[in-house]
Formats: C-alpha cells, sequence, structure tokens
C-alpha cells in the first residue's frame, strides 16, 4: 500500500501522472454531477445508487457497472486513514470542480485527523502538462484547512438544496479558498432554462452552432459548439442526447448522410418565437433542483438571475412567480 493516494477526475488524468512517474495510488471519482440528481441529505454510499440508478437510466452505463464503479471508489474513501497523505488534482471547469465539492464536502464528514489532505488546482488541463510540471505541482500543493472545509459543505448543501437561490448567492460572498468555485456556479445556473427560449446555455449552443450552417456532422457540431465555453466540461455523450430531443421534437433533421439542418421550428425556438418549454415537457434534475412544468425555475440572460416561472398560455410568454427570484 502506497502512503499517498491521488485522487483525480478520471482515468485521462490517471494515465498522464503514472507515465510521470507519481507515486501512490490513484482515485478517480469519474461521475459527471452537473447532470441528473444530487439531493439532499443523502450519504454518499445512498447517493451513488441514485447516481447509478439515474446513468443506467440514461444510458450513459450499465447499472451494474455504475455499481461497482462506485462501490470500489467508495471502499477506497472510507478506508483513507491507511495514507498518510491524500492530494486532491482537479481543474477549474465546472465538471472537475462539482466532483471537488463532493469529496471535500465528505472529507468534512469523515477525515481521519492523522491523515493530511492537500490541493491542487490548475487553470488548463493537467494532459498539457509536462512530466517535469506534474513533479513540480505535486510540491506545490496547498494543504486543505477547515476553511476549505466549511465553504465545500455551505456549496454542497446550496447545489443539493431543492431551489438554486442558495447558489446563485453564493456568487455574492467570499470563496478565495475554492477560486474557481464562483465561475463554476455560474455556469451551472446557465443550464437552467433561459427565459428567451427555455433551452440550457448547451442547448442553445448546438443549435446556434447547427442553424449556422458550416457544421453538419455531430461531431463537428460539438467541437464548433464547445469553443463557445470559456471552460469545456460537457462530454459528448451528454451532447448526443441533446441532439437526439432536437431530432424527436423536430427543431433539427438528420439526412441520410448524417447531416443536420435546423429547420423552421428550430429557427422559432433559436430566436424566442417559440419555447423549448411549450415543445417538450421539463423533466430533469440539476443538482437537488427537479426541473418539471410545475417546479420551473428560469435563467434570465439579460438580468442574469435565477427565478422561478410559470408559462402564460394566454400571453404566450413565460412570467415570474412573484417572491422567488434574486437579483
Amino acid at each position: 500500500m502506497h502512503k499517498t493516494l491521488h485522487i483525480v477526475s478520471g482515468t485521462t488524468v490517471t494515465n498522464v501522472m503514472k507515465q510521470a512517474k507519481l507515486t501512490g495510488d490513484f482515485l478517480e471519482w469519474y461521475d459527471f454531477l452537473h447532470e441528473g440528481p444530487v439531493p439532499k441529505n443523502f450519504s454518499l454510499l445512498q447517493r451513488s445508487k441514485i447516481r447509478a440508478y439515474f446513468l443506467s437510466e440514461e444510458k450513459y452505463i450499465e447499472f451494474n457497472t455504475a455499481i461497482q464503479i462506485f462501490e470500489l471508489r467508495n471502499k477506497i474513501l472510507k478506508n483513507h486513514q491507511k495514507y498518510k497523505h491524500i492530494l486532491l488534482w482537479f481543474e477549474q471547469d465546472l465538471y472537475d470542480q462539482l466532483q471537488l465539492l463532493e469529496i471535500l464536502n465528505w472529507f468534512s464528514l469523515h477525515i481521519n485527523k492523522k491523515v493530511k489532505i492537500s490541493l491542487i488546482l490548475t487553470d488548463k488541463h493537467f494532459a498539457d502538462y509536462s512530466f517535469q510540471e506534474l513533479q513540480k505541482a505535486s510540491l506545490q500543493k496547498e494543504i486543505v484547512t477547515n476553511k476549505h472545509m466549511i465553504l465545500a459543505q455551505k456549496a454542497w448543501s446550496a447545489l443539493s438544496d431543492s431551489t438554486p437561490l442558495s447558489l446563485f448567492n453564493l456568487l455574492n460572498e467570499s470563496s478565495s479558498e475554492l477560486p474557481f468555485l464562483q465561475n463554476s456556479v455560474q455556469r451551472l445556473l446557465e443550464e437552467y432554462p433561459n427565459t428567451m427560449n427555455g433551452l440550457s446555455r448547451t442547448a442553445h449552443q448546438a443549435l446556434l452552432t447547427i442553424s449556422k450552417g458550416q457544421k453538419r456532422q455531430k461531431q463537428d457540431i460539438f467541437i464548433e459548439s464547445q469553443k463557445q465555453e470559456q471552460l469545456p466540461f460537457l462530454a459528448d455523450i451528454i451532447f448526443w442526447k441533446i441532439l437526439d430531443k432536437f431530432i424527436e421534437y423536430k427543431l433539427i433533421i438528420q439526412k441520410e448522410n448524417s447531416e443536420l439542418y435546423i429547420t423552421d421550428l428550430g429557427r422559432d425556438v433559436l430566436i424566442g418565437k417559440k419555447n423549448w418549454i411549450t415543445i417538450k415537457n421539463i423533466d430533469h434534475w440539476i443538482g437537488g433542483v427537479h426541473l418539471s412544468d410545475d417546479n420551473l425555475w428560469c435563467w434570465n440572460i439579460q438580468e442574469r438571475t435565477i427565478g422561478k416561472y410559470y408559462y402564460s398560455t394566454v400571453l404566450s410568454t413565460l412570467l415570474p412567480v412573484k417572491h422567488s427570484s434574486l437579483k
């Protein structure tokens, strides 16, 4: 058993670190927590089962495979006292930052005081590091303090809350211990349906890319839409589901050569003449928020705020629910 445990976001990072001959054991977190339910007041074990069910229902992975991955991950975490030192290696994008919150929140409740935890944050991809840079980064680690833990607890609680209001409030609070937190919170809020056309930012970027007509193949559309991200975080498998829904509801069509074209309906949605939530029933989770037609939270692009809305069929527009918005 090695004295050091490296916790990272996925296999790619592990492979690079092993090539750089960093010594220790490696734990890969995997889960993309910006998609699907992350409900409040569940243990890691309980939440793992919820996440495994979600991932299998969405056909991202087989249920039993997900359970096995999570069980092994959780077992290593539970037995963390076997290590003298734990290094958390995470990048600044949304995918990594939500994983970091889950891990720090767990350690805040279960840490063995004999184990030292350190944090290595980067504003670029670890895969782009040279072996020498990785070795140097491992020596420039930041010791995780009680302040880190408290902030992570607060942010994790906000993420798993049944409304996004606590999450929104984090944008106006100090978070210097986790310098990439606020940008991640902002980006997650942008995944709520927007008040102009009901699309998430990711879905809007996808439809916009298709509308320009320069990219027709799915992979090219994915790459082009990701260029609109300051910090790309999305797995292509999630992007394909967005395109599949657009095809199903006829916002785009797929020709025999697999090329994608926007329809008149798609253009109407893109410019806000039609609203996506009136075409497809809303039924999905962001953190602890279960979005539905009766629990519709939207991101106001102009005001950059989050609020609860309902769709008025009489006025053919979204209207805010009073006392449910923050600015």
